[in-house]
């Protein structure tokens, strides 16, 4: 499992890289509650984006982004309204988005990034 959780930890950081290079600010990482865990909460502009990032070695088991399915945007909304809640100041002001970061491939550094925005 260790292997597992390293490949996601990587991917993690690559995800934040490439949103900072990107033009946004990091506002919290691995934020977590009884109800789950939001890997990145990011700010560019108005919006204030929850980031889920999903790292895999290939497409053996579905691409990264079909991993978001319904159950699981649900659990991230009302995870972003609790960080709000936790983060009023933080929030106020801005839109809230939904964002999945895919990363694939057996090297994070290296790997495909694909960044969908807005996830509905």
């Amino acid at each position: 499992m260790a292997a597992k959780d390293d490949l996601g930890r990587a991917g993690e950081e690559r995800a934040e890289r490439h949103l900072r290079s990107s033009g946004y600010r990091i506002l919290d990482r691995n934020w977590r509650t009884h109800s789950g865990e939001i890997d990145i909460v990011a700010a560019r502009g108005d919006d204030l984006v929850v980031v889920e990032v999903k790292t895999r070695r290939g497409e053996w088991f579905g691409h990264p982004f079909s991993a978001v399915h319904a159950r699981k945007r649900d659990r991230l909304w009302g995870l972003a309204a609790a960080w709000i809640v936790a983060h009023p100041d933080a929030a106020r002001g801005r839109r809230l988005r939904l964002d999945v970061i895919g990363i694939t491939g057996a090297d994070p550094d290296t790997a495909v990034l694909e960044h969908l925005e807005d996830l509905r």
